[in-house]
């Protein structure tokens, strides 16, 4: 019986997309294609942070490191743009990175934490 072969897809585009997701716990990086179509993707727990060190800009860091190196490598990664969410000082370090790496150029970056809504309360009711 011979063994199966898996395809491998053979992506290769300029440009791609960046998600940054960082909330207190963790950090997960995405990189997808124009489309939004996943192509690579992880968290913290991938290079072996545990507990408290996954939340730091050090690991989101090295995350974006791996992951982008691997894009460079096989994806022709050139330019970028980023969508990062949630938490400001953890998604610093990846920021940190990505400018001092040198050869991938940012041609954007948008911000899509959400806006909170109707958490605004009322003067509460003197008790007596």
């Amino acid at each position: 019986m011979a063994a199966l072969k898996k395809k491998k897809k053979n992506i290769k585009l300029p440009s791609w997309i960046l998600h940054i997701n960082t909330s207190t716990n963790n950090t997960h990086i995405t990189l997808t294609d124009v489309q939004w179509n996943r192509v690579l993707w992880g968290g913290t727990w991938v290079l072996g942070f545990k507990w408290a060190k996954q939340s730091t800009p050090y690991a989101a860091e090295q995350l974006c490191k791996s992951i982008i190196q691997d894009a460079k490598d096989n994806l022709w990664l050139k330019e970028i743009g980023i969508i990062a969410k949630w938490l400001w000082m953890w998604r610093d370090g990846s920021f940190k990175w990505i400018n001092d790496v040198g050869w991938i150029d940012i041609m954007w970056i948008k911000e899509a934490t959400p806006i909170q809504h109707g958490w605004c309360k009322r003067k509460r009711r003197k008790r007596n």
